[in-house]
């Protein structure tokens, strides 16, 4: 572990904090902002989806005076799971040993960034939790809620996932959990993106733990979230479920004819 007044993160290697944005101009600066205030050793890749209110020119400018700093500009709105899977790509390419998942509207604090970096140190994946004891949501209704809940559970139920939050994206993944989970495979999107990656993480059996975050609705701009990737969560999951039990059946049918019995 790190020494006496050093950050916890510091023997990590080089760390790299992903912001995808889409229309975020009135969120991007404070974001940059309150992260490099937080953790000034880390790097920051921005991915930005050729937003029309012009956040790709202000993360320009922004990475013109901070050597920290990064802008991978897409060609179009993709969604947020292509934005990462480039991001992971990118950061592979690059050398870098912790690749991270962050909001970049200001729900996800930055200042808790630490608590997930110093959880790596006995995990591969970690994974920011609003549902485990100590995490918490701020200003959702109880729909809202509720369905995130619910979402989570049944996640658990089809996939045997134990996760409490596996739709969160607020995560840090080591270099050796991403190159072993076949992101060439991937194709998932939204809240299903997250649940995919750690499905992925936790059959390949690396490590992955929750720490308790809170989480924060957005003060400015509109969520991206719609019914297309809630349908697209539960049609996925439901697949995966599915063939997982089935594979569990036929190996403990094999297992039996095995043994003989």
């Amino acid at each position: 572990m790190s020494d006496a007044g050093e950050k916890p993160y510091t023997d990590l290697g080089r760390i790299l904090v992903v912001l995808p944005t889409y229309n975020e101009i009135d969120n991007l600066e404070r974001m940059v902002k309150r992260l490099r205030a937080a953790a000034p050793e880390v790097e920051v890749l921005i991915a930005d989806d050729a937003s029309p209110d012009g956040t790709g020119q202000l993360a320009d400018r922004l990475a013109e005076t901070d050597d920290h700093l990064r802008v991978l500009h897409r060609a179009r709105k993709e969604g947020l799971g292509t934005a990462y899977l480039e991001s992971f790509r990118w950061g592979l390419d690059h050398g870098y040993d912790v690749l991270c998942e962050m909001d970049s509207d200001g729900s996800h604090h930055p200042e808790a960034l630490a608590n997930l970096l110093r959880a790596l140190h006995e995990a591969d994946l970690v994974i920011g939790s609003r549902w485990v004891p100590g995490g918490r949501i701020e200003n959702w209704s109880r729909g809202r809620q509720l369905l995130s809940r619910s979402g989570n559970v049944y996640a658990r139920m089809a996939l045997g996932l134990r996760l409490r939050d596996a739709t969160s994206g607020f995560r840090v993944f080591r270099r050796a959990t991403l190159q072993g989970i076949d992101l060439d495979q991937v194709a998932s999107q939204g809240y299903c993106f997250q649940i995919d990656l750690a499905w992925r993480a936790y059959l390949a059996g690396f490590r992955v733990s929750e720490v308790p975050i809170v989480f924060s609705e957005r003060e400015y701009g509109t969520s991206k979230m719609d019914t297309n990737v809630l349908i697209e969560s539960f049609r996925r999951v439901t697949v995966w479920g599915v063939r997982h039990r089935v594979r569990q059946v036929r190996e403990l049918v094999s297992g039996k004819r095995k043994a003989g019995i």
